[in-house]
């Protein structure tokens, strides 16, 4: 896929992820991972509105205080073997102020489904996406923007965060098998092919 204009068409992007064949039963799963701090959230929801109001997994709600990556296992029971069946999945979101796990939560096994975090492209996620997106922005900027938004309250938080963050992409790193890398403008987004960016081994 070749770059697309700038600032990006969101419109022709979610064309073109819809023109993908399904990855995991009907679902095409498009993940946005990148550094915490980067602005998948941000970008996840600007995509999943061109989808249409496409599901968004947000990564935040399936890890834990003790498991920040440690969230694959409960990822493809509670998401994954129901999208192979053509099932709606049902998910607990974790509440990070009360420490436990909430009430389930559905998500349709729609055309397209966004799945957005640090991680979402780890390995053991890529057989299942039909697409990887990485946000680009160097590690340092994203963090001071990821503290700057959770406040003072997060500091020892984001201390720990960052920590687990460097070994994670230190032993599976996402940016290396990306599709595309979303790189943000002053006007809004670009989009590169990632082995024209530099991403691919």
């Amino acid at each position: 896929m070749h770059s697309l204009t700038r600032p990006l068409p969101f419109p022709e992007l979610a064309r073109r992820l819809r023109a993908l064949p399904p990855s995991v039963g009907p679902v095409r799963l498009v993940a946005v991972d990148g550094h915490a701090g980067s602005g998948k959230s941000t970008f996840a929801g600007r995509l999943a509105e061109a989808l249409d109001g496409a599901p968004v997994l947000h990564l935040d709600d399936i890890a834990t205080h003790e498991e920040l990556f440690d969230w694959t296992g409960r990822l493809r029971e509670q998401v994954l073997a129901p999208f192979e069946r053509g099932e709606p999945a049902a998910y607990r979101p974790y509440d990070w102020r009360a420490r436990r796990f909430g009430p389930p939560r559905e998500l349709p096994p729609a055309e397209v489904v966004l799945i957005e975090g640090v991680g979402a492209g780890r390995r053991a996620v890529r057989p299942y996406l039909a697409r990887l997106l990485w946000m680009e922005m160097e590690p340092e900027a994203a963090w001071s923007r990821g503290r700057a938004r959770d406040g003072e309250e997060q500091r020892t938080f984001w201390d720990g965060w960052v920590a687990a963050e460097l070994r994670h992409f230190a032993q599976d790193p996402s940016k290396p098998y990306a599709d595309l890398v979303v790189r943000q403008t002053p006007v809004g987004y670009e989009v590169l092919d990632g082995r024209s960016a530099g991403t691919a081994e």
